[in-house]
């Protein structure tokens, strides 16, 4: 379900919040296919926390950012690979499905790293470089990737071992063997039995034989035998090729990524990814892995859906509230509209509150608010219009007040009175939060200042 936000200025006042709630609850009315989420930028002051705790509701969430995160954009349909599944099943895997990387899971089924084309490419370069490489072979990934049949299992398990092709006449074969030391290899040999019967009596980890036909006859007693014997279709070097990539992918395994968290902002991902060579990062949500991010999940990012109520500035918006799509602005407020993309719906109003507007829009759509979402619209307009004494009451509002009250079943005077006696007085509140409590940026022909009001409902304490 597409979730969208509404939320009221920076440093908000009651109008603010109740206006952002209370246009949640008829936008979720009229679209339920929406989630619609009342959201704040900062934090309450003591009416608005006296008006939600008194009607035993939760006030609008803390949100000082609507920035897009990570788990929007997290690829999940991944698949995974265990720690010894082969290399040649990675490749398999990002080939087919063009993917950037795979994860990988350890025995307990937890996330151990990534593989990717990177560390595909180093494995294939490495084994080609330098002294004879020595590879983990488990015999289980064998028959996985080498086309054949198992004709002894063998009780060693897994084991590491150069590869030898026992391709040369039988002198010469036993002695490059013999100039491994004790790195006793994996053989592939066609049918010799010479040197098959070598390789049994000095027990090779493992026996790969090729070009057997089924009318041949294997005369070698692998009674005694510990190692693994296999028989593959393949012809020699394509065997010798596959081998390679029987190895279990823990051997290549990235395991050193830094990791995202799923609020990690998606900016900040991407600063984290291109500051790397990785082709992408894994993502966490309270220590669960659920995914990971590519490069290509940057292209086209989701952006999240805002509504605007009670300002219409982005300076005095939420986080984040540039990067998404504006949908629609609500105000009573002096008019300095951001661009946008598209065309929105704009209704700003020259009214005491913006929960006034709020409420001429359900009575547009014949929807009436119960009992609780009209007190708090009723709080809200009592608030901003300072229980109508304020100079920017009109008679829309005085209306609204009466209708809402009725709704509420309040007495309109004596619940504006309880509001404003948990306002802090002016003589002893701290000037710093008189003067931010609501305080607004603006800028004009160029000039950036700011406004700070605090509303009273008598003059007491004012020259203090």
């Amino acid at each position: 379900m597409k979730t969208i936000y509404i939320s009221g200025h920076k440093n908000p006042d009651m109008d603010s919040v109740c206006s952002a709630y209370a246009y949640a609850v008829l936008k979720n009315a009229v679209h339920p296919e929406v989630n619609y989420v009342p959201i704040r930028c900062g934090a309450l002051n003591p009416q608005t926390k006296a008006v939600f705790s008194a009607l035993n509701m939760t006030p609008p969430a803390l949100m000082t950012d609507i920035s897009p995160r990570v788990e929007s954009i997290t690829k999940t349909d991944l698949p995974e690979l265990d720690m010894n599944a082969p290399v040649y099943t990675a490749i398999d895997e990002l080939d087919k499905k063009t993917l950037s990387m795979i994860p990988v899971k350890d025995s307990n089924h937890d996330f151990m790293g990534t593989v990717s084309i990177h560390e595909i490419s180093a494995f294939l370069v490495r084994e080609n470089l330098g002294s004879r490489p020595r590879y983990n072979f488990i015999p289980e990934n064998i028959p996985r990737v080498v086309p054949g049949r198992v004709f002894s299992e063998g009780t060693n398990g897994p084991f590491t071992a150069p590869l030898m092709i026992g391709a040369m006449p039988y002198e010469i074969s036993i002695d490059r063997i013999a100039r491994l030391g004790s790195a006793l290899p994996l053989l592939v040999v066609g049918l010799r039995r010479e040197l098959i019967d070598y390789a049994v009596k000095e027990n090779f980890p493992g026996i790969i034989l090729t070009g057997i036909r089924q009318s041949d006859r294997i005369d070698t007693d692998f009674s005694d035998y510990n190692g693994f014997v296999y028989i593959s279709e393949a012809d020699t070097a394509e065997t010798a090729r596959l081998l390679r990539l029987s190895s279990p992918v823990k051997d290549i395994v990235k395991t050193d990524i830094p990791h995202l968290q799923a609020d990690t902002t998606i900016d900040e991902a991407k600063r984290m990814l291109l500051a790397s060579d990785l082709r992408g990062l894994p993502v966490f949500k309270e220590g669960t892995f659920i995914g990971v991010v590519t490069r290509r999940c940057f292209i086209e990012p989701p952006k999240t859906g805002l509504i605007m109520v009670d300002h219409n500035e982005m300076d005095q918006s939420v986080q984040g509230a540039d990067s998404a799509v504006l949908l629609e602005i609500v105000d009573h407020h002096r008019i300095s509209l951001p661009d946008t993309r598209e065309p929105i719906h704009v209704d700003v109003q020259p009214l005491g509150s913006t929960c006034t507007i709020i409420y001429g829009k359900f009575k547009s759509l014949d929807i009436k608010p119960d009992a609780k979402t009209a007190t708090v619209l009723l709080s809200g307009i009592l608030s901003d219009t300072v229980l109508l004494k304020s100079p920017t009451s009109t008679k829309t509002d005085e209306q609204a007040i009466q209708a809402l009250s009725a709704i509420a079943g309040l007495d309109w005077e004596d619940w504006g009175n309880e509001i404003f006696s948990h306002a802090a007085t002016l003589k002893g509140t701290d000037p710093d939060r008189i003067v931010n409590g609501d305080f607004k940026t603006y800028e004009h022909k160029g000039i950036r200042f700011g406004i700070g009001q605090v509303e009273v409902t008598a003059f007491e304490d004012i020259h203090e």
